[in-house]
């Protein structure tokens, strides 16, 4: 084999032949690259069979493309090497020794249906967002599984205690029932037969002599120890990933693992894939200065193949609007002069921030596709009940309708109370007549209905928050699922900015439809698999892909990093996204951020400071410069206060750290 054209890091890697190896890829580093030719180089020069090697991958078309790779380079007659996700190769163990079919596998679409039903019979409480609570109980069972955690000591993010323990239980009950296995299941019974049977896992360990990973950043705990028990006694186990990548703790991802896999291999050998091939060395040195405010990583110092580059740009808008406007008109402009569509990307944090950013690209024309499902406010339940209060206003009886708000607040009434396809105020309140606490609330929310009919859509949504009493719903709804009010607000506040552009109850449905209408047509274009498009993303599907120019809008506090963000873990996984996220640019980054969103002043995310200053470089002899105060060197730094000489003023300034990094007031490496 040629291995000339690789970099000595590289010639490591790929010759690396016996024993553990654990490999530092940064992004663009060329990590697909060192796995196949590692496949070829165990083959044609170390004389290892084929189907001896075991590639594992976190998704099918990972893997497809890997083998493609592979073929291409090493041709005809070479054997077939066993490239797999962890699904595919534990369920071929499985599959052996269970006599487990296809059909034994639970689909998605019907753990979906099965956890809606049960979530529904336990649950004490209308769920209101029934999509995401079921992923998110979904999500739940998955890390009890994957984590082997104890059922009656885990505590459930999403619902009381009780309710998601009496969930679990009655859905493995189901799944035992019909013989059924879910992904999750797959893992965690591989690893309990490996475990339990000696005899079986000698079978494999000598089947699979040679074991790869790649995005081992990804892997969670029984998906690890599943892994040792595979690859020993030899352990010729080869993991490749970046843990400044990992960035899903949520799906139960544990970047821990590989901090600690040569605590576990104390004979690993480690390398570094050092050059990265993608981005120019502004971006590569930018991104190295967020993610080396992480504590717990491995250091790297990275460089770029591409040594010259566009210094990173940063900008303020006063409101959200501005700043969707101006973005929308740049990249109209890039096209213009010959940059085409496919290598432009516009990433944010939230799935919910795409929304004013899709609006101005429809009425610019650009095209764009999404990598997420295409959001519409609109189809939100909490708009759902805002326009149900005015239809109701404007004077349906519809009975569905009203099921629909009946007890949004609270006013105890029951279905049962609803015997007719329309709904007779008159009726109900006879029907209430022994309880007066309920016909006072039916006569007060008829009150209310009257109130509104004669107010524009802003001021009925302010009266249905304030006089109906949603906002108290809303609140008494978060606590009871555990969710954090402010996102609920925070689509209500949207949804009331919204409605504030129309004078008329009528004039706002009729751009709702032709919104809609406009998402359709989106949808229908991304089925055509159409290429020449902007991508918008969130960083989280961004993962893996590059452009030649990327915006990063709506960089403030709250939003990047997410304001669910609390623990020290959370902050670094956060910190990590917005890493991905930055490298994801080859040649041009535009970072962007809000003054002010909804009448509420906004600072810029600290994460915007660190990418112009190097924290561990703010030490006593350091040429900075300061927006406010001009340039000078710091004569001493001390307990995060730094005491700085300006050439403009007599007397030293002692300034705060951590303030002056989050709010972009100082920079180094200057001239």
């Amino acid at each position: 084999m040629d291995l000339s054209r690789f970099t000595e890091e590289q010639r490591v890697a790929v010759t690396h032949t016996t024993g553990p190896m654990l490999v530092l890829a940064g992004p663009g580093s060329g990590k697909t690259t060192v796995i196949t030719e590692r496949v070829r180089y165990l083959i044609e020069e170390q004389g290892v069979h084929p189907g001896n090697i075991l590639v594992i991958t976190f998704t099918k078309a990972a893997a497809e493309e890997m083998k493609e790779r592979y073929e291409a380079k090493a041709g005809a007659g070479k054997g077939t090497v066993n490239f797999g996700t962890f699904h595919a190769v534990f369920f071929k163990i499985l599959r052996f020794a269970y006599n487990y079919e296809a059909a034994n596998i639970l689909k998605e679409d019907e753990r979906y249906k099965i956890l809606r039903e049960i979530s529904c019979a336990h649950m004490q409480q209308e769920i209101t967002d029934e999509k995401e609570f079921v992923e998110a109980i979904s999500g739940e069972i998955s890390r009890v599984k994957n984590e082997r955690f104890e059922l009656s000591s885990y505590y459930s993010s999403n619902c009381p205690d009780e309710v998601f323990r009496e969930i679990y239980t009655e859905y493995d009950r189901w799944l035992r029932k019909e013989n059924k296995v879910d992904f999750d299941d797959m893992q965690l019974l591989c690893y309990e037969l490996l475990s339990k049977r000696p005899d079986i896992l000698a079978q494999w360990q000598q089947k699979y002599t040679y074991v790869l990973i790649d995005e081992f950043q990804d892997i969670n705990r029984v998906q690890y120890d599943t892994i040792r028990l595979l690859a020993a006694p030899e352990n010729n186990l080869f993991i490749v990933g970046d843990d400044d990548q990992s960035i899903y703790r949520f799906r139960g991802a544990r970047p821990e693992l590989m901090l600690h896999f040569t605590e576990d291999y104390p004979e690993a050998k480690q390398v570094t894939l050092l050059c990265n091939f993608r981005s120019t060395a502004p971006i590569v040195q930018a991104a190295l200065r967020v993610v080396g405010n992480n504590k717990k990583r491995f250091e790297k110092d990275l460089y770029a193949k591409e040594e010259q580059g566009e210094a990173i740009e940063f900008r303020q808008y006063p409101e959200r609007k501005r700043e969707c406007a101006e973005l929308a008109e740049e990249i109209a402009v890039l096209h213009r002069t010959g940059l085409p569509w496919r290598e432009i990307a516009v990433l944010y944090r939230t799935n919910l921030q795409s929304r004013a950013i899709m609006g101005k690209f429809m009425e610019y024309n650009i095209p764009f596709k999404t990598r997420d499902s295409v959001p519409n406010l609109y189809e939100h339940w909490i708009c759902r009940d805002i326009v149900t209060y005015i239809r109701m206003a404007q004077g349906s009886r519809e009975r569905g309708m009203f099921l629909q708000i009946m007890n949004r607040p609270k006013r105890y009434i029951a279905r049962d109370a609803l015997n007719l396809a329309t709904v007779d105020f008159e009726q109900l309140k006879a029907y209430y007549e022994d309880k007066d606490y309920v016909v006072d609330r039916i006569e007060k929310l008829q009150y209310d209905l009257q109130m509104i009919q004669g107010l524009n859509p802003f001021a009925a949504i302010n009266y249905i928050r304030r006089a109906v009493g949603y906002d108290g719903f809303l609140t008494e709804y978060a606590q009871y699922r555990k969710m954090q009010s402010e996102e609920l607000f925070d689509l209500l506040a949207e949804l009331q900015e919204d409605a504030a552009e129309y004078p008329t109850f009528e004039a706002w449905f009729t751009h709702m439809a032709e919104y809609t209408e406009q998402l359709q047509r989106q949808k229908a274009k991304e089925q055509k698999n159409v290429t020449e498009a902007v991508t918008l993303s969130t960083y989280h599907s961004a993962k893996g892909l590059e452009y030649h120019t990327v915006f990063l809008p709506e960089l403030n506090e709250g939003m990047t990093p997410h304001r669910q963000a609390l623990s020290p873990e959370d902050v670094e996984e956060e910190r990590r996204m917005f890493y991905v996220a930055m490298t994801r640019a080859k040649r041009r980054l535009v970072l962007s951020c809000m003054k002010e969103l909804r009448s509420k002043e906004l600072v810029p995310s600290r994460f915007v400071g660190e990418v112009f200053v190097d924290r561990s470089a703010l030490t006593a002899g350091t040429r900075v410069v300061h927006t406010i105060y001009g340039t000078g060197w710091i004569t001493e730094a001390n307990e995060g206060r730094l005491r700085i000489k300006f050439d403009r003023f007599p007397e030293e300034k002692v300034l705060n750290e951590a303030y002056c990094v989050q709010s972009g007031l100082l920079k180094t490496n200057i001239e």
